[in-house]
């Protein structure tokens, strides 16, 4: 539901903006949203006892930085209207209309063992190609048996399961015999 609110929000943002404020945006409201990982700041934003007007004031030092009255204007409206609470799904939405925008994503690479940076390099070069992008890759480990690529920007999911393989290679085996 939020994602659905912020997209109108970033919606008009965008009818203004160009791309480079758009990122200024973007990096803004992402340190902003890091801000909701904080107890102590969520239990202030929430606290019914604390005014409208020190929420803002709060809100509108922490994008000081930024000195932008486009900013500043966004921060009073959310506020205004009681959407502070949206503010991680604004970020969220920003990184990935900025990445559609610039055709710039990430992408995760699952698995269980070590993958050489070479081969991470290959793959991410393969894939760039494959979707005319920019996509660079980061590796996770984990006990998923085989290798799995997760590019969400652009809904790629794929996968090699070695358990999957080799009940293939059994089926495959049964069926010539």
């Amino acid at each position: 539901m939020e994602e659905l609110i912020a997209k109108r929000y970033i919606k008009a943002l965008k009818a203004s903006s160009d791309l480079e404020s758009m990122k200024e945006m973007t990096t803004v409201f992402s340190v902003l949203a890091q801000s909701f990982k904080n107890d102590k700041f969520l239990n202030i934003i929430d606290n019914p006892n604390v005014n409208v007007k020190d929420k803002s004031t709060i809100l509108l030092d922490a994008v000081k930085q930024a000195n932008s009255n486009k900013i500043n204007n966004f921060v009073k409206l959310l506020v205004e209207n009681k959407r502070i609470n949206i503010i991680p799904a604004i970020a969220s939405e920003l990184q990935k209309d900025i990445a559609n925008a610039t055709k710039t994503y990430e992408g995760v690479i699952y698995s269980d063992t070590k993958i050489e940076t070479k081969l991470i390099e290959d793959l991410s070069a393969g894939l760039s190609k494959k979707f005319n992008s920019t996509i660079s890759l980061t590796t996770v480990k984990n006990d998923f048996n085989g290798i799995k690529v997760d590019v969400e920007g652009l809904g790629i999911e794929i996968n090699f399961s070695k358990d999957r393989i080799d009940s293939q290679i059994i089926e495959h085996i049964i069926k010539a015999i």
